[in-house]
């Protein structure tokens, strides 16, 4: 090798190395930079009452991390790939992520061809042998289009005295510029996605549409407004349904003038008969309130007609069983999920053998649910009356003897008065299907 091959492979050589200490540096500041992310969490986290932040707030960090993550492994496939090839390997080929996307989303494909399919040994053409298929999830950006409607008119050239044009169709918002589908778009990112009326605004300001706030403000009022008669239809179901759930969640309300939010609730009306067998449409209504009191309940659960109300604990609950109805008082159904949630706390905490086999039990009772699911209501009252009964029958006692043996004041045993003060309603599956 003469002189100047040897200057050019010193040159060619020392190009790699530079390539390969920039990409070392790459993946040494992406992790330099997720170890200061996740130092700041932990302070966060744990640090001083002072230092903490909000549970909202605390998930900005934990983004931030992986998202740092990413630059991180996005650096270390580049240096491992400039280290491949100075070692004159073949780059390691990535995982495929083949079949995890949902089957109902539509496939575009491109075919990429080799610049020349010729045999380097002057053959002819190569056949195709096979070939390697991967899939990557796309988007087509949100495009706003403008639709022209048009609406021709007709007469007679005889007799000059018959004009026809179809009816112009009845809009949301009577001469302006939203389709019911645009509007419905809105509707769902304010209350789907959660984005409020002027970052959609910011939105459609970068396509030339200004719209403020106001206006969407208007258009999804309008909407609402049209919307009522599927909700009283949506209303009237829920009150002839013979069992409704009900649960309340709490959601941060703007409180003007003290620059602050103060705590509404959102409760929730649920009919869903589709576990033992019902053909009706499952429904959810969410009415709200400015708090939690049993007024509330009472207020928008007036008219129905049901007799089982499945809900938690809440005492706010216990007012619809002492109402006048000529239904009669609503019937509580509490929910074995609230109780097994106590008792693996306790059994994770403190290794608790009582707890344990209340767990056991549970599972049984949940393993008998799951056989019958989806059957008729007689089916399922049947098998429960068979195989779940006596469980709950040796349960109670059994209960009863454990809190007997154990310190009054422990957690345990508040778990356990928990459960058999609710005892009636907990079984209260064992008298329907």
């Amino acid at each position: 090798m003469d002189a100047d091959a040897l200057s050019r492979e010193n040159a060619h050589l020392k190009a790699r190395l530079t390539e390969v200490e920039a990409a070392l540096v790459e993946v040494q500041e992406a992790n330099r930079r997720l170890e200061g992310i996740l130092r700041a969490s932990q302070r966060e986290r744990f640090g001083k009452s002072s230092e903490k932040l909000s549970p909202d707030q605390f998930n900005l960090p934990l983004e931030d991390a992986e998202l740092a993550q990413g630059v991180l492994a996005a650096a270390q496939e580049k240096a491992e790939a400039a280290l491949a090839q100075t070692r004159g390997e073949e780059p390691r080929k990535p995982a495929r992520n083949r079949g995890h996307l949902p089957a109902h989303l539509p496939r575009v494909e491109r075919v990429i061809e080799p610049a020349s399919i010729q045999c380097p040994c002057g053959c002819g053409e190569m056949a195709r042998i096979g070939e390697d298929i991967s899939e990557r999830l796309d988007v087509i950006p949100a495009q706003f289009q403008v639709l022209v409607t048009r609406r021709p008119r007709y007469a007679c050239r005889r007799c000059s005295q018959a004009v026809v044009q179809a009816h112009a169709p009845e809009h949301v918002v009577p001469g302006g510029l939203p389709t019911e589908r645009l509007i419905a778009w809105i509707i769902v990112s304010k209350f789907g996605d959660h984005l409020p009326f002027y970052r959609q605004a910011g939105i459609f300001e970068r396509q030339g549409l200004h719209l403020d706030r106001g206006t969407l403000g208007n258009w999804t009022g309008r909407a609402c407004f049209h919307l009522m008669p599927v909700i009283d239809h949506m209303k009237a179901h829920l009150r002839s349904a013979d069992r409704i759930f009900v649960d309340e969640t709490r959601a941060p309300v703007l409180d003007p003038g003290r620059k602050a939010t103060k705590s509404g609730y959102f409760w929730a009306v649920v009919s869903d008969d589709r576990g033992h067998g019902g053909v009706g449409p499952p429904i959810v209504l969410f009415h709200y309130a400015p708090g939690r009191g049993r007024e509330h309940p009472l207020k928008f659960l007036a008219g129905y007609r049901g007799r089982f109300l499945q809900c938690d604990a809440y005492q706010s609950y216990n007012a619809l069983t002492e109402i006048t109805r000529d239904e009669g008082p609503w019937q509580l159904v509490n929910c074995w999920t609230h109780v097994r949630r106590r008792f693996v706390k306790r059994f994770e905490s403190e290794g608790s053998p009582i707890a344990e086999e209340m767990l056991r039990q549970i599972a049984l009772l949940y393993q008998i649910e799951k056989t019958v699911r989806g059957q008729a209501p007689a089916d399922r009252l049947a098998v429960r009356s068979a195989q779940a009964a006596p469980i709950i029958a040796a349960l109670k006692p059994w209960l009863g003897t454990q809190l007997s043996r154990i310190p009054q004041k422990s957690l345990l045993a508040e778990d356990i008065r928990y459960t058999l003060a609710h005892w009636p309603g907990l079984i209260r599956f064992l008298d329907d299907g």
